[in-house]
C-alpha cells in the first residue's frame, strides 16, 4: 500500500506533461502575431530521407472526396422527382468544376522529394484558394436553386457542420457530408 501514491503521481504527472505540451501551440494563437509570422515560426520538420510528396495526387484525392461526398449526399437526400431538374443542373455544374479541379491537378508535379520553402507553399496555398474559389463560383447558384426546392428534412441533411476546411490542400473532409 505505500506505492499507491507513486502510482497516482506517476499517471498524473505525465497527463499534466502532456496538457501543457498541447496548450502551448494553442497559446500561441492568442498573441498578436500575424497568422504569416505564427506560419513562419512554427514550420514543420522536413520530411525523412527518401520520403516523396505528390501534390498532383493529394489534389486529385481531394476531387475525388468531394465527388464521393457528392454521390453520399444525394443518397442520403433521398430526391423526389420533382426535385431532380434542380439535383441535376447542380450536379452538371459540379461536374464542370470537378472536371476544371482535375485539370488543375494534372499541372501539379507528380514527385517532390524536398518540401518547398515557404514562399513556394504559401503561393501553392494562393493557387489552390483561387480555384476553390472559381470552384464555388461555378457551383453556387445551382446549389442555392437546389436548397430552394429542399423539404426542411432534406435541408437538415445539407445544413450539418462539416470539418475544417474540408477539401482544401492538406485538409481532410471530417465530419461532414456536404457536396462541394
Amino acid at each position: 500500500m505505500h506505492f499507491r501514491p507513486l502510482l497516482l503521481a506517476v499517471p498524473t504527472a505525465l497527463v499534466a506533461a502532456a496538457g501543457f505540451a498541447f496548450a502551448s501551440p494553442a497559446s500561441a494563437l492568442d498573441s498578436d502575431f500575424d497568422m504569416l509570422e505564427l506560419a513562419q515560426a512554427t514550420t514543420p520538420p522536413a520530411p525523412p530521407a527518401g520520403r516523396t510528396f505528390s501534390p498532383k495526387n493529394m489534389c486529385l484525392d481531394i476531387v475525388a472526396r468531394r465527388l464521393g461526398a457528392r454521390a453520399y449526399i444525394k443518397s442520403r437526400l433521398e430526391l423526389k422527382p420533382e426535385q431532380m431538374t434542380a439535383w441535376n443542373a447542380f450536379e452538371k455544374a459540379s461536374d464542370e468544376a470537378s472536371a476544371k479541379s482535375t485539370q488543375r491537378c494534372t499541372t501539379l508535379p507528380a514527385e517532390m522529394k524536398e518540401r518547398p520553402n515557404y514562399v513556394d507553399r504559401l503561393s501553392m496555398e494562393e493557387d489552390a484558394m483561387k480555384a476553390r474559389v472559381a470552384s464555388i463560383e461555378t457551383v453556387k447558384p445551382t446549389l442555392v436553386a437546389l436548397y430552394g426546392v429542399l423539404s426542411p428534412e432534406q435541408k437538415a441533411i445539407l445544413d450539418r457542420p462539416r470539418g475544417m476546411m474540408a477539401g482544401g490542400p492538406g485538409h481532410h473532409m471530417r465530419g461532414g457530408d456536404r457536396p462541394r
